[in-house]
């Protein structure tokens, strides 16, 4: 019991277990859309993005988490015009932009010195170093990130997987498009404290990816990727302090095993229960229907004019 009780009289332990918990569950929601739209590679893109800004800020002794704010979001800007232009892809604009921004940072970063335990901090996390102020703009960032998707998830729903029909409807799927990269880089940029530059697509991807192996609904699906992601980033936090090993590592490894276990085992769609469907004769959805599903018949969507 002293295992789990003597780390909550650090008061460092205690900004870094409310830290990662309240990453944890935004990266869940956003996580979800990711994973469904199959663009994985936005996080990390956005991730390499931050870097100039963190890398600045940390140079002129400002708060890092504002200068991955400063940089997220304008990286979020640019690639949003890009996209407009319907010869440049998703994919593209991404590659274009994370390669700049990360060589960016490297320029920047060139001729000056910088402390080993510091750039580890900065490359894979340091939660235990969360200062209230880290604490307190996770918290306002998140309110404001998981409040926007709930209110909106209908609509970037619609735009996102049919962005015809959206249009037909009148809604501003270019605008929704720039607001939901938007919100990835802000998920990105109260992460990154947490796990590091490197580590935070999988805060993003992992723990909805499991919850897609469990549920074929939308908000379910989300709670759970919130939920899977705060038990891991509770157990990491606790392992890493008392081992005083890197807490987002162990994080991180945590939700890759918990995803393993859920494709292996998990009820309706892991390894074991595929193969005793198809010995049973048991017909299977394609991967295209069971997302068509999370689109198209969860109740949680209905067109926005239902709501």
């Amino acid at each position: 019991m002293s295992t789990l009780i003597d780390p909550l009289r650090d008061p460092a332990f205690v900004r870094a277990l409310i830290d990662v918990v309240a990453v944890a569950i935004i990266a869940g929601v956003v996580g979800t859309f990711i994973v469904l739209r199959g663009i994985g590679f936005l996080g990390d893109a956005l991730a390499h993005a931050i870097f100039p800004g963190v890398v600045t800020a940390f140079l002129v002794g400002g708060n890092l988490l504002v200068g991955a704010l400063i940089a997220g979001l304008a990286t979020a800007a640019i690639m949003g015009l890009l996209t407009a232009n319907e010869r440049v892809r998703d994919n593209t604009s991404i590659g274009v932009i994370f390669t700049a921004a990360f060589a960016l940072g490297v320029v920047i970063l060139t001729n000056h010195s910088v402390d080993a335990e510091e750039l580890e901090g900065i490359l894979f996390g340091d939660p235990l170093g969360a200062r209230t102020l880290d604490v307190a703009l996770t918290i306002a960032i998140g309110a404001g990130v998981v409040g926007t998707v709930v209110v909106l998830r209908r609509l970037f729903v619609m735009a996102s997987f049919d962005p015809a029909g959206a249009r037909a409807m009148g809604l501003p799927v270019v605008g929704l498009d720039v607001l939901l990269l938007a919100l990835t880089a802000l998920t990105v940029v109260v992460s990154f404290k947490a796990v590091g530059n490197i580590l935070v697509i999988s805060l993003l991807i992992t723990p909805a990816a499991t919850a897609r192996l469990f549920t074929d609904r939308l908000v379910p699906m989300a709670a759970l990727a919130a939920l899977i992601g705060a038990l891991a980033s509770v157990a990491g936090i606790y392992v890493g302090y008392h081992l005083e090993t890197s807490s987002g590592g162990v994080i991180v490894l945590i939700a890759t095993v918990t995803f393993f276990a859920a494709w292996l085992f998990a009820p309706a769609h892991g390894v074991v229960a595929v193969k005793m469907a198809r010995r049973g004769g048991t017909l299977l959805r394609s991967e295209p229907e069971a997302v068509a599903e999370v689109i198209l018949a969860s109740p949680e969507i209905r067109a926005p004019h239902d709501a």
